[in-house]
């Protein structure tokens, strides 16, 4: 059994490596780095992403909307391989964690037990998982207080996409105990039920009640706005420990992910083809005003429709089959840009949003630009940051089991 632990770790750590995901990680933190440069230089962002935010007939105009429309792939994107990454440091965890051995053989005959189908007995090694996910949420959680201080203004509190991530993680505590087998059929249940959930909610007059709100619908209570509630977040969240799970498990799921997550992406565009032309149930309430590209585009974000979920990680499954055919033929340089912002995404997130929206104020322009100044003001902060990001790489290397592992 320690032998069968030690190659659950080295599996573990030979996915977590795997180049195609630090270039995804390091692709959205630069379409990222547009939107909140759009959010903080330009005058003619579109910010149209719900059903409640759009009156039918309004103007899309093209380059505004694609600008918009070509970051939306960042946060399911982001909570998509949050997962993945949680999958991989369970699994290392349980097999070697940081604790006696036979505690470490106790947590790994458990897991081979739930693989089973039973469930899995307590132990203190379990305890630390748990703990170890508790505190990580919280924390991630936690920094939208830094966001909402630093970069919104009116003395709002937005909870966005850390808010998303933290409380799906600490949810992530009971459904990690979730068979292989059950995990990926929660997250699509939860995915195709979000809307129905929604509307039963509307229904019993619920939807704007604070628990509600937090978990489900989102909305604005006084100063706080919900933009991120947790469950379609989750189920994002939940789907990529799934995969993390099935590349762990299943060594011959990497030699096989090119073609397994074309087929998944192929898979989910359709699924928003079809639904977008049925322009019902699945969309939101926003719906098609028309037959034109941008309004088949013009999915709803907030909340997540089915479309919206569909069309984002099946775009992401696509270029991650093609980034996993580029690494077949060519080693990624340790320090290409994707890697280096890849490998710190939450460290850049947490650097770039303030730097964009308090760089903007200073210098008188804030909101005053157009979409040049977006693409220049993005690419400038990831230059400037990308070297600062080598060097927290390299101390959070140093410092594994210190506060950077949270971060």
């Amino acid at each position: 059994m320690g032998s069968e632990g030690a190659t659950d770790a080295t599996r573990a750590r030979a996915a977590s490596r795997l180049a195609p995901l630090d270039w995804m990680r390091g692709l959205v933190m630069v379409l990222m780095a547009i939107d909140h440069s759009s959010d903080s230089f330009n005058a003619g962002r579109l910010f149209t992403d719900a059903a409640w935010m759009y009156h039918p007939g309004s103007p899309l105009p093209a380059a505004q909307f694609l600008t918009r429309w070509i970051t939306h792939l960042c946060a399911p994107t982001f909570l998509f391989l949050a997962g993945v990454s949680l999958a991989f440091t369970v699994s290392r965890q349980i097999a070697t964690g940081d604790r006696p051995r036979d505690v470490a053989l106790t947590e790994l005959g458990s897991a081979q037990r739930s693989r089973r189908g039973r469930s899995r007995e307590p132990s203190q090694g379990s305890w630390r998982i748990d703990r170890y996910i508790l505190v990580r949420g919280a924390i991630i959680a936690a920094f939208e207080l830094w966001i909402s201080l630093t970069v919104i203004d009116h003395g709002l509190f937005v909870l966005q996409v850390l808010y998303g991530i933290g409380s799906a993680y600490i949810l992530m505590i009971p459904l990690r105990r979730l068979p292989d087998r059950a995990a990926p059929l929660v997250a699509l249940a939860l995915i195709a039920g979000g809307e129905l959930l929604v509307r039963l909610a509307m229904s019993a007059g619920v939807a704007d009640s604070w628990p509600v709100s937090l978990l489900l619908t989102g909305g604005v209570h006084g100063h706080v706005i919900v933009a991120y509630p947790t469950i379609h977040w989750l189920a994002m969240l939940l789907l990529g420990w799934s995969w993390g799970r099935r590349l762990v498990t299943k060594p011959a799921a990497r030699d096989t992910a090119a073609r397994d997550t074309a087929l998944a992406g192929l898979a989910a565009l359709a699924v928003f083809l079809v639904l977008r032309a049925a322009n019902g149930y699945g969309n939101m309430f926003l719906l098609r005003d028309s037959a034109a590209p941008v309004q088949w585009l013009h999915v709803s974000k907030y909340p997540p429709s089915i479309t919206y979920v569909a069309l984002e990680l099946g775009l992401m499954a696509l270029i991650l089959s093609v980034m996993f055919r580029i690494a077949e033929h060519r080693e990624a340089s340790v320090n290409g840009l994707l890697v280096v912002l890849g490998q710190t995404p939450m460290f850049f997130y947490l650097l770039h949003f303030p730097l964009l929206a308090n760089s903007s104020r200073l210098l008188g322009v804030h909101e005053k630009l157009g979409l040049g100044a977006t693409y220049l003001g993005a690419a400038a902060v990831v230059a400037f940051l990308y070297p600062i990001c080598r060097w927290y790489r390299r101390y959070k290397a140093a410092h594994r089991t210190g506060w950077p592992r949270y971060i």
